[in-house]
């Protein structure tokens, strides 16, 4: 049995991940309206109908807008810390009580068979947190929305077999860019987003023996180019002397079209 995933969505407008085995079947996020998230299920080859549950990362809209939908329409169960819960408050609609469960950061439960364990990240959000996902000794790591990449966050998440990372923004574009200088600050920030650089940087010290795919995510519609974003990372990487194109490939995401499902084996 096997592990596998599509990064349905990711970028400024919205960002939506789905994880599943024969057993479960996990969306992260749901930040597009209920009609696309259907649209990018389907085209991911997942049966909205077969989904488990909804873990949420924080409550910022590109990453709740079509939650409350989503779990209305198939009964799905979510899985958020007080905090979030308290931040979404009613921007996600009415929910049964059933469907409402505590996922405290730092956290691991086991989901029939995939133990997922949540840690924080430093973004300017109520308590935002990110997951990995391990089964059959395989492991999946999702990092987007943080300011910087910690020593801890790197402990976490290294030497996953797929890794989805943050590569926001090419810092030249940001700063000569239209986007007032309040917000720029946020961006560069510590509780911000992760430029090209910096995640080139971090990866050189995560990547481990197992790590075969890195997906780079949550590019900046404004500030970023998929092409820039890749060849910022691999550049680095080859520098290091990593196997880029070889035993490691590097990945583009989408705003708006899911990654092929891909198998962990």
């Amino acid at each position: 049995m096997t592990l596998r995933f599509s990064v349905l969505a990711s970028g400024s407008t919205g960002n939506a991940f789905y994880i599943g085995t024969d057993k479960e079947n996990i969306l992260v996020d749901a930040g597009l309206s209920g009609k696309q998230m259907d649209r990018l299920l389907t085209e991911a080859g997942i049966n909205p109908e077969t989904l488990s549950k909804i873990l949420v990362t924080h409550e910022h809209s590109d990453h709740i807008k079509g939650l409350g939908i989503m779990a209305r329409k198939y009964n799905l169960p979510i899985y958020a810390n007080e905090k979030t819960w308290k931040a979404m408050g009613d921007s996600i609609g009415k929910l049964t009580l059933d469907q409402k469960f505590i996922f405290n950061m730092e956290e691991t439960k086991i989901f029939g068979d995939i133990d997922v364990t949540s840690f924080g990240v430093s973004h300017d959000a109520a308590e935002p947190m990110f997951y990995t996902f391990h089964h059959n000794g395989r492991k999946v790591a999702i990092v987007t929305d943080l300011g910087y990449v910690s020593e801890r966050i790197k402990k976490t998440v290294e030497d996953a077999n797929a890794l989805i990372f943050e590569a926001n923004h090419d810092v030249s574009m940001l700063q000569m860019g239209r986007y007032p200088w309040n917000v720029k600050r946020r961006i560069l920030g510590d509780t911000g987003h992760v430029s090209n650089d910096d995640s080139a940087l971090a990866l050189t010290d995560i990547i481990g023996d197992h790590t075969k795919r890195i997906y780079l995510a949550h590019l900046s519609k404004d500030n970023n180019m998929k092409e820039l974003a890749r060849m910022s990372v691999e550049n680095h990487l080859t520098e290091q002397g990593f196997p880029i194109g070889d035993q490691i490939e590097i990945h583009d995401t989408d705003p708006n079209n899911p990654t092929p499902l891909f198998e962990v084996v």
